[in-house]
């Protein structure tokens, strides 16, 4: 039998059982309060993508009345031919003069490589983009859109005319 300095009447698996247990003996030979002082506290880590893409962006209420759907244009029927009509449905693109909300996360439908981007504050919808907010988008249609785990440009290149 293993030698212990235990010598209360617990049992032998719950060692200084009735002295606190493990934590009783730490606090008799360590100072606690010092040690929780100055201890590193752990950092919040960053929401996992996924949860972010679920949780509203900060600007709130979204671009439902300054937006058109996608549907509705008919060039693109043909420009986008992997969607169709209910698929357009469900896109909703910006009217020309909607200022984008700086931070926000935007694709244009007229970029051929689908880059997502996050706006900056002096950033409106011109007549030669067909911008789409993620945030107007369910996560299916834009994992679709512009391809699952895609990383986003800090800042938009510049603007089309």
């Amino acid at each position: 039998m293993p030698r212990t300095d235990d010598q209360s009447p617990g049992d032998a698996r719950q060692p200084y059982s009735d002295k606190g247990g493990p934590e009783g003996r730490h606090a008799q030979t360590h100072d606690v309060r010092r040690e929780e002082a100055t201890r590193p506290k752990a950092q919040p880590q960053d929401q996992d993508e996924f949860v972010a893409d679920l949780v509203a962006e900060p600007s709130g209420g979204g671009h439902v009345d300054e937006s058109i759907l996608a549907s509705d244009d008919k060039e693109l029927r043909t420009q986008m031919p992997g969607f169709d009509g209910d698929d357009l449905k469900r896109l909703s693109i910006l009217t020309v003069g909607t200022p984008l909300d700086q931070g926000s996360t935007y694709v244009d439908l007229n970029d051929d490589g689908l880059r997502p981007f996050k706006a900056l504050g002096s950033q409106v919808a011109g007549a030669d983009n067909r911008y789409v907010a993620k945030r107007d988008t369910d996560y299916e249609m834009w994992d679709r859109l512009v391809g699952q785990g895609r990383s986003v440009e800090v800042e938009r290149p510049a603007q089309h005319g």
